[in-house]
């Protein structure tokens, strides 16, 4: 059986990567524009000359995806409409999104571009794949934190396209979920900024050190398996590194796909933290072997590894396969040259000289000649005339001309459909009096008193039955915020239901997913991890029946006031807010699971202290980590304009809960250490 074809995508932060990726045999290039790409330090495109980028790579059937894969707010989406546009035109391929906002508007202008849906969007499962799928995605980049077998199962059965990293960096948090870099320096990574605080010392047990830092992801070993699978793209991060990087990486993965060897020293040596790892693909991530950082060392095997690097692309890879036909005519020489789609032929003419031999091995010799093109000759004819020679200088410049104007026909952009679509209005949402609402670890922290100052409160899915049944009418269950189990989430999703419980919470697209697909009659509420920063974005969750939406931390107050949809809409104004949402533990750099209460701690350069949380050892499990300070709001609540505001408890005892509602009813200032978090200042 002929292997199944996998599409080597790799990143383009600049021109000279984009090159470099092309002549190193990359199959598609990803690239940003300027402002709206989750790198937004890179290099980046300008539009106007994304016409030119995707020419380059379309001539050598190379496939080109854009990425738009950042949360935007209002007054951002006139000129993110504009962007689709000139992408549309430009005849890229594919667009790669996080925000639903944007994949509403290519569907709207650019019907024809395809959606690929981002690894922001925190797909971890088969429920989240086939949510997507139902929305029009023909492609899902997974989570980096998924093993080999959670991969094969949402692969085999989602419906659409999967797409994995297999080479570069490994965020700690599962992507689009991370905070940290928000709330210590103003930086989100939901739009591009990360500032890396997770690459910064950690003290944990007398230890310090890059306690949240993870060695690079290499599953170049692994390819030939990931073929198998049928996964459609293999993946490789780096839009912030190099072109040597970047063909090392394509170079490798191109031989692996093979079965040929790749020379792995070289590999680390283009880049890496302490070495790779396999971790979550190989079922390590609660082991400590995932963890590293970049040394001295690894920057002067780097730097000592270019000279031998630049060979990898210093030439043009000739990856496109040709026919060429020549025939000798009376008077002239004509070459027609041919690929899958098009065919042209030039001629030139020529005054023949008798031969003594049959020349037709000499004239297929220099037809072969395509070096310094990507092309290469896949069949070559000659048609001769008896006892007739011609001079090979004549034929070398016909095949150099047939072979320059067949690479600008295939230059040539062709653009995708563009509608002419009015922008959406956006209507500003008027002030309203939020209701108090509460999310709770435990049902220990819910008494009797605080259930009469709440609208609603949120606990956890597993705490159901612990429920008592007079406050099951005014509780949402809320799922894991990390989902790597379906089929333990529905069961408990069945029970629950049975126990009389009928809203429930997502934090993600795979949250919704799999409460609609267990449970159709139920009421889904979406948590702050849907990442839902602007009105176009509520709308697109409030039109898949939420009955009501948290927004994003990462707003300022105005502009969450602002937003408006069908559905209630609400902040957190009080809590330890969880910054990061892992499946690696942090922990196990210090310590192991079985002396482990699932709680940790650690602490930062200025000795602040960030709460680890683990939810359990086992396949399902995760891990949050929390701010050191509590958001408060309670003094400015009467700067809060959405219709309810949700005070986030984690480790408070019932009467700290207790204190902390008063001190909201009665707008009081917070008496210990606290923070606004972005409501005044926002991000970058």
């Amino acid at each position: 059986m002929k292997p199944q074809f996998v599409d080597i995508l790799a990143p383009a932060g600049s021109r000279a990567m984009m090159e470099a990726a092309v002549f190193a045999g990359a199959n598609s290039v990803y690239l940003g524009v300027t402002g709206f790409n989750a790198r937004r330090t890179a290099a980046n495109f300008e539009v106007d000359e994304l016409p030119e980028a995707v020419a380059f790579c379309h001539a050598r059937g190379v496939k080109v995806n854009v990425a738009l894969n950042t949360v935007l707010y209002d007054d951002e989406l006139p000129d993110l409409a504009g962007v689709v546009r000139a992408v549309a035109k430009s005849g890229a391929d594919a667009a790669i999104v996080q925000d639903l906002a944007v994949a509403r508007l290519v569907r709207q202008i650019a019907p024809g571009l395809a959606l690929h849906a981002s690894t922001q969007m925190s797909v971890t499962d088969l429920a989240g794949a086939k949510a997507l799928a139902a929305q029009g995605f023909s492609r899902v980049i997974l989570a980096r934190e998924l093993t080999a077998d959670e991969i094969r199962e949402i692969t085999a059965h989602c419906g659409i396209e999967t797409e994995i990293f297999v080479h570069g960096a490994h965020c700690m948090c599962v992507s689009g979920q991370c905070y940290m870099s928000a709330f210590y320096g103003g930086r989100s990574g939901n739009r591009g900024a990360c500032a890396g605080p997770c690459r910064l010392p950690y003290t944990a047990g007398g230890k310090t050190d890059a306690l949240l830092g993870l060695k690079d992801l290499s599953l170049m070993d692994h390819l030939p398996e990931i073929r198998d699978m049928g996964v459609a793209c293999v993946k490789i991060e780096g839009r912030l590194r190099t072109p040597e990087y970047v063909a090392a990486a394509v170079d490798s993965a191109r031989r692996a796909l093979a079965n040929e060897p790749y020379d792995r020293a070289m590999l680390e040596k283009a880049f890496s933290r302490s070495g790779f790892t396999a971790g979550f693909y190989e079922n390590h991530y609660l082991t400590g072997e995932m963890f590293g950082h970049r040394t001295e060392e690894d920057g002067s095997a780097t730097k000592a590894a270019l000279p031998a690097l630049r060979e990898l692309y210093r030439r043009e890879r000739q990856s496109v396969p040709v026919k060429l036909a020549l025939e000798m005519l009376p008077d002239r020489l004509a070459l027609t040259v041919s690929d899958d789609i098009r065919s042209l032929t030039l001629s030139c003419p020529v005054v023949y000289e008798e031969a003594k031999n049959d020349i037709t091995p000499a004239l297929q010799r220099s037809l072969a000649k395509t070096g310094g093109t990507p092309f290469f000759a896949e069949e070559i004819t000659c048609k001769t005339l008896p006892g007739k020679f011609s001079s090979l200088s004549a034929v070398n410049e016909l095949r150099r001309d047939a072979l320059a104007a067949l690479l600008e026909q295939r230059s040539a952009v062709t653009p995708q459909e563009v509608r002419d679509i009015a922008p959406e209005p956006i209507t500003r949402a008027m002030p309203r009096i939020p209701k108090l609402r509460a999310r709770f670890a435990s049902v220990r922290q819910l008494t009797a008193e605080a259930a009469t100052m709440l609208s609603a409160w949120t606990l956890p899915l597993r705490e159901a039955g612990q429920v008592p049944e007079e406050y099951r009418a005014k509780t949402v269950l809320a799922l894991p915020r990390a989902l790597f189990d379906d089929k333990m989430v529905a069961a408990a999703l069945e029970t629950a239901w049975r126990f009389g419980f009928r809203r429930f919470e997502a934090q993600s697209i795979c949250g919704v997913g799999l409460i609609r697909q267990t449970l159709p009659e139920a009421e889904i509420s979406g948590g702050f991890g849907l990442n839902i920063t602007n009105t176009l974005s509520a709308k697109e969750y409030a039109g898949q029946r939420l009955v009501s939406l948290t927004l994003s931390p990462e707003l300022t107050l105005a502009q969450a006031n602002a937003i408006s949809a069908e559905v209630p809409l609400g902040l957190i104004v009080y809590g330890h807010m969880p910054v990061m949402l892992v499946r690696a533990c942090p922990m196990r750099n210090v310590m192991d699971c079985a002396v482990c209460n699932q709680q940790g701690s650690l602490a930062d350069r200025k000795g602040m202290v960030l709460t680890v949380e683990c939810s359990g050892s086992g396949p399902a499990g995760a891990r949050e980590i929390y701010n050191p300070v509590p958001l408060w709001l309670g003094d400015r609540m009467q700067e809060v304009g959405t219709d309810f505001a949700t005070l986030y408890f984690t480790r408070e005892s019932a009467q700290e809960v207790q204190q902390v509602l008063k001190a909201f009813m009665q707008n009081e200032p917070c008496e210990g250490n606290f923070t606004r978090g972005l409501y005044y200042k926002g991000v970058s």
